[in-house]
């Protein structure tokens, strides 16, 4: 129980606390976190996945390994959310909806952040390589999802995956890796880009708690239900079993994947519902409630969850 507490107080309560601050400031003053998340988007994320990516001490093989995973999670999470959602007989718009919740986590305002925490420079690393995999497949499968819920193919918007700095920041990062024409740490270059990135994760938990605060929960939490236990209980135990399977070489590279995996519904999902099928409604609620609600439940769930689980993999016993 002691280390439970000292596990919250030390990896989820700074998080909470930042989180608490940004949900505070939404219900006092009218704040628009468009501005903020565009900086984040745009300048600050960019430069925290180029210098994670370009410093970072993983293997290429195990660089290969967490892409492999998060692949497969995500492929996996697809099937068994369409066949949960047709068993409970959700059609869509509400079936695409679901599945959007279930395969996507927030992998950047909260699962970087708790990474770091938890595990340190190296959790934070792969953190930052689990939340850049995962958004070029939020901006190609996702917008498929999102513009299948509306009834059409619109996939059309997978061309936006082109216009994310976060996939060229990647790319960069990657071929000077290879080209071995990444600058010394101590130069003013990276430290700069350092800076910026460090900028981007308290920025992220407060632009988290503004969305919480701005979240109208009422009209769907009925409906939620089959999405949240999907994504609060299923995914992690498939998180796990698939880094079983590839059998990384590093435990805590293992550890803070299965971590990753068990993060609360992302938000952008709900970014992309109201854009491609803002209007749609399942039974009298809007789509964008729906995900919205799930958003909401999943991550107040997330805190005893990720607490115990990261007591799980810190000692040892999980995996």
């Amino acid at each position: 129980m002691a280390d439970l507490f000292g596990i919250f107080g030390s990896a989820i309560g700074p998080i909470i606390a930042i989180a608490g601050v940004g949900y505070v400031l939404a219900t006092v003053k009218e704040i628009d976190p468009e501005p903020l998340n565009t900086a984040v988007v745009y300048v600050l994320a960019p430069a925290l996945v180029f210098h994670s990516l370009a410093t970072t001490q993983l293997e290429a093989a195990t660089l290969l390994r967490v892409t492999i995973g998060i692949v497969a999670f995500t492929a996996v999470m697809w099937g068994i959310a369409e066949l949960v959602g047709r068993a409970v007989g959700e059609e869509e718009p509400a079936l695409s909806a679901l599945v959007l919740v279930a395969i996507f986590c927030n992998s950047g305002n909260l699962g970087i952040p708790v990474s770091d925490f938890a595990f340190g420079d190296l959790g934070r690393g792969t953190a930052v390589l689990f939340l850049s995999v995962q958004s070029v497949l939020m901006y190609t499968v996702g917008v498929y999802l999102a513009s299948r819920s509306s009834g059409s193919a619109g996939l059309a918007g997978v061309r936006r995956v082109f216009y994310i700095p976060l996939v060229y920041a990647v790319g960069a990062a990657l071929l000077a890796r290879a080209l071995n024409l990444v600058p010394p740490e101590e130069t003013a270059t990276m430290e700069t880009l350092r800076l910026v990135g460090d900028a981007a994760i308290p920025l992220m938990l407060l632009i988290l708690g503004i969305q919480l605060a701005r979240t109208d929960t009422a009209a769907a939490v009925s409906r939620a239900w089959p999405a949240t236990a999907l994504k609060m209980g299923v995914a992690p135990i498939v998180g796990l079993g698939i880094a079983l399977m590839l059998g990384f070489e590093q435990p805590t590279v293992a550890r803070v994947f299965v971590l990753e995996t068990a993060m609360p519904a992302a938000v952008t999902p709900l970014i992309l519902v109201i854009e491609f099928a803002g209007s749609a409604r399942t039974e009298g609620v809007l789509v964008s409630e729906y995900v919205s609600t799930c958003v909401f439940l999943t991550t107040l769930l997330s805190i005893p969850v990720l607490t115990i689980l990261i007591a799980l993999l810190q000692s040892g016993v999980v995996i």
